[in-house]
């Protein structure tokens, strides 16, 4: 199985502004990473990050520590057909989901998260598909041209229309330039048909 080790978030310009975020919010354990970059970068990045937790109460916890340490709340907490969520965008302009399937507390509040996931918004998820499948990566789930899981370990992958994503995020799809996001894992060194990077772990 190919895996997901950590994504790597590019930043401009120096990188300590996103390392003190995702360390003391959301504690990421060496999933997330930051480097620099100067490529230019406008609007929707064609990305988003989900994090998956166990109740409401942990959303609302890291949504908040979020906002207090310079997030901006996209679209606050709130309960949906689904579950409970709401979606912030980082200091560093990455584009954040907090989710929760539960609609109702189980537990005392905690900040632990459940699960990762990298949601990359595609023109073609069909073609982004096979073009994954043809490198290894194992196939969890699949809804026609609309969705796709990977099974991609500690961190999972989907694939998403562009537009879908973006409107589930609450923001424009339209953006040019870089993605600023590497993914590092075992699949191997390539470009996929959409421009995100794919990279050998160091």
């Amino acid at each position: 199985m190919a895996a997901i080790e950590s994504v790597i978030i590019e930043v401009v310009p120096t990188t300590q502004v996103a390392e003190a975020f995702y360390t003391d919010v959301f504690n990421m354990g060496g999933r997330v990473q930051v480097r620099s970059s100067e490529a230019p970068s406008a609007g929707f990045r064609g990305f988003t990050m989900s994090l998956v937790v166990s109740q409401p109460a942990t959303v609302n916890g890291l949504m908040d520590n979020a906002r207090d340490a310079g997030a901006t709340v996209v679209k606050p907490a709130a309960k949906s057909l689904w579950g409970y969520g709401g979606v912030l965008q980082a200091p560093d302009g990455t584009i954040w989901t907090v989710a929760s399937s539960s609609k109702k507390d189980s537990g005392p509040a905690n900040l632990q998260i459940d699960a990762m996931v990298l949601q990359l918004g595609v023109a073609d998820v069909a073609a982004s598909k096979q073009f994954y499948l043809d490198r290894g990566l194992t196939l969890a789930k699949s809804f026609g041209s609309r969705y796709v899981e990977f099974d991609t370990g500690s961190i999972k992958l989907t694939l998403n229309k562009r537009s879908a994503l973006a409107k589930t995020a609450g923001v424009s799809p339209d953006g040019t330039g870089s993605h600023h996001l590497l993914i590092s894992g075992d699949a191997g060194t390539f470009t996929d048909p959409d421009g995100f990077v794919w990279e050998a772990p160091l």
